[in-house]
């Protein structure tokens, strides 16, 4: 499994949108190594962490989000599931469950907030999506800030907008992994 040889597949290399998926994943990888490190005692599998950390956000493509070079025709929601497809097409259909469950979504907020995606439940199952979702919410993909990492207030203000649940979750991730708040 190569994970950049993959994405070549789907993404121009020397595009500026290949520059910020890579750059957003190999933060987000490096980010969820450190988390699994932590949680060393959960036993996590490191390699399928990196190489999945890698591949997450594979389906942005295929999005409509200009503002970091996405011209795709569906709404950013759906890249999660979108990756799914993508690497089971690919035979990867593990990596492809942590596409769709990195975004972190349950069928109440599918159903509740009328999403455009599939109505099922897209929330982290194991511990290694469990590390690579939380892992996902301190970085952005603005241009920009590729690398900064975000304080935990930082995720907090931008999850508060989805409701009281995420927050929850994010709070017990935070207290599982043994992270400072």
């Amino acid at each position: 499994m190569n994970p950049i040889q993959i994405i070549q597949k789907y993404y121009q290399k020397d595009s500026r949108l290949y520059y910020i998926l890579t750059e957003h994943s190999k933060a987000v990888a490096k980010k969820s190594l450190e988390i699994a490190k932590k949680a060393s005692h959960l036993s996590p599998d490191l390699q399928f962490i990196e190489e999945a950390s890698i591949l997450h956000d594979i389906g942005i493509f295929l999005t409509n989000a200009p503002e970091i070079n996405c011209l795709g025709e569906k709404p950013y929601i759906c890249h999660g599931y979108l990756g799914r497809e993508i690497l089971e097409k690919e035979g990867f259909p593990k990596y492809g469950l942590v596409c769709e469950r990195h975004t972190g979504i349950s069928i109440e907020d599918i159903e509740k907030q009328k999403l455009p995606i599939p109505k099922r439940d897209m929330l982290p199952v194991s511990i290694e999506e469990e590390i690579i979702c939380l892992a996902d919410k301190f970085f952005s993909k603005k241009e920009r800030c590729l690398a900064k990492e975000k304080s935990i207030n930082e995720i907090k203000s931008d999850l508060i907008r989805f409701g009281e649940d995420p927050i929850k979750r994010l709070d017990s991730w935070l207290k599982k992994f043994g992270i400072e708040k």
